[in-house]
């Protein structure tokens, strides 16, 4: 706790979903022959799972795929469900986004399944809204990521209108720019087949897809970033209709005490 979840530091898992029958079967082409015709939108435009496939493993440095290519698996593919039981990874725990109470305001609530090509880029250096906790579990494929440890958000140049993302490209810098990320202290590290990547909540970081990747990642929620939590819950609210926006904090308050009562 004192050394990695409050100070903003990552922790990998090296061997945490050996819980999962997913481990060792997530491949390009068992996704090809099993799920090849399901769909997902990139950037505007559908594509099949088998396209999806065919173009992670053709991408380059130079020409990379679109990424992320990302399925919502409760949604698309119901059916992987079973083989990433339990999604906790006997870790995760508690996590009250997956109580009925907060399930049913999809505040971050998804289980989604990322797939990326060589060169594939997280379009930008962010933090995860509700300031959620992140499980990023890499089934297939190796995956660079860079995080800033807490304390660093001035020299990162959140966006005025999105404070949740970075106005840099960490990728290629622009010093003149941007002059204070030079003060800024990155940790690179690579998350492999079989790893599970922990990101603690108000962690800015960002992605890159070394090989073809195929990753599982859901988010947190419980009483240690319930307060951040609530106040994203009004901050994102509060300049549009007030009632809504009251009625929505109102449910989400309750929520939380109800989970507290349930640990209690």
């Amino acid at each position: 706790m004192n050394e990695f979840y409050l100070k903003g530091i990552p922790v990998v898992f090296e061997n945490a979903s050996k819980v999962w029958k997913a481990k060792n079967l997530f491949t390009p082409d068992w996704f090809r022959k099993n799920y090849g015709d399901r769909t997902t939108e990139v950037k505007g435009t559908t594509y099949t799972m088998k396209q999806i496939m065919d173009m992670v493993e053709a991408s380059t440095e130079l020409t990379p795929a679109p990424y992320p290519c990302i399925f919502d698996i409760p949604e698309t593919l119901p059916e992987l469900l079973p083989l990433i039981d339990p999604l906790d990874l006997n870790y995760a725990r508690p996590n009250w986004l997956r109580t009925k109470w907060f399930s049913r305001g999809h505040w971050g609530s998804a289980t989604e399944l990322f797939v990326g090509g060589p060169g594939g880029k997280f379009p930008y250096l962010h933090l995860d809204y509700y300031h959620l906790n992140a499980w990023i579990t890499q089934l297939y494929g190796q995956k660079r990521f860079t995080v800033f440890p807490r304390g660093q958000e001035h020299l990162l140049y959140p966006k005025a209108d999105d404070p949740w993302r970075s106005e840099l490209n960490i990728f290629e810098p622009d010093f003149d720019k941007f002059p204070l990320y030079k003060q800024a202290t990155p940790i690179h590290f690579t998350v492999g087949p079989g790893e599970t990547l922990f990101i603690p909540y108000g962690t800015w970081h960002t992605a890159y897809s070394l090989t073809p990747t195929i990753s599982v990642a859901f988010d947190q929620l419980n009483g240690k970033n319930y307060r951040d939590f609530m106040k994203d819950v009004w901050n994102f609210r509060k300049d549009g209709n007030k009632i809504k926006a009251l009625a929505t904090y109102s449910y989400a308050w309750i929520a939380g005490q109800s989970c507290k009562i349930t640990e209690g």
